[in-house]
């Protein structure tokens, strides 16, 4: 099968799904409510800085819609390159080579709420908009993410740690899950996106500085 023909909208659509997963909800949701989320808390724009510097309605929206970013962008891509290169929809199932397309999205994905070009190329972690680039991507994944992720956040408390290793788990997911070898290599450098931007909170683990989540209480003002 000629892959000339997959160069050109796979381009097209990592440069969407890096526009789109750019959006920087947490930070526009939080200044809704008065809360630049970048100078409270760690900084971040995630739905973690969001739960403790607003509120858990705040950050459930700010999941909500970081997840679905993703999602969108890989449903967009599923559904379009296909007919833009005049392959039938099979042959871009993520479980053959030609998957490795939808794989290089995914790190489109990543890259656009890691680096958003809206926020001078900073911005989030990436779990969110990659737990919901992953349920288009393969939905089998999606439970082992988030039984890893809830296996460690449930006992420790520390969301970091638990976004980390549900990182890690994505390739070692998917090879179990038997994906083709050429789609792991995109997938791995999504993971290692991930874990590099949680360089900081590693850092703070291993001194042991590292704080537990709570959300925001109702009795603290809105800063």
């Amino acid at each position: 099968m000629p892959m000339g023909r997959l160069i050109l909208p796979t381009i097209l659509f990592c440069a969407v799904a890096y526009l789109v997963c750019g959006i920087p909800f947490g930070l526009l949701i939080a200044r809704a409510k008065g809360v630049d989320v970048r100078k409270v808390g760690s900084g971040n724009i995630g739905t973690t800085n969001v739960a403790r510097s607003v509120g858990a309605l705040a950050s459930g929206l700010t999941l909500l819609l970081d997840a679905g970013k993703g999602y969108l962008s890989m449903m967009l891509a599923r559904n379009l390159i296909p007919v833009m290169a005049q392959l039938e929809y099979k042959q871009l199932d993520f479980d053959q080579p030609l998957g490795c397309t939808m794989a290089v999205v995914y790190v489109a994905c990543i890259c656009g709420h890691v680096f958003s070009c809206y926020l001078r190329f900073s911005g989030g972690k990436g779990i969110a908009t990659g737990f919901g680039a992953v349920l288009a991507l393969k939905w089998q994944l999606a439970p082992v993410l988030l039984i890893v992720f809830i296996a460690v956040v449930v006992p420790t408390r520390y969301v970091s740690l638990a976004s980390v290793c549900a990182a890690i788990s994505l390739p070692i997911g998917a090879l179990i899950f038997g994906i083709a070898p050429v789609s792991l290599i995109p997938l791995c450098i999504a993971s290692g996106i991930v874990v590099w931007a949680h360089r900081s909170n590693i850092a703070k683990l291993l001194k042991g500085e590292e704080k537990r989540f709570s959300f925001r209480s109702s009795k603290e003002g809105t800063r």
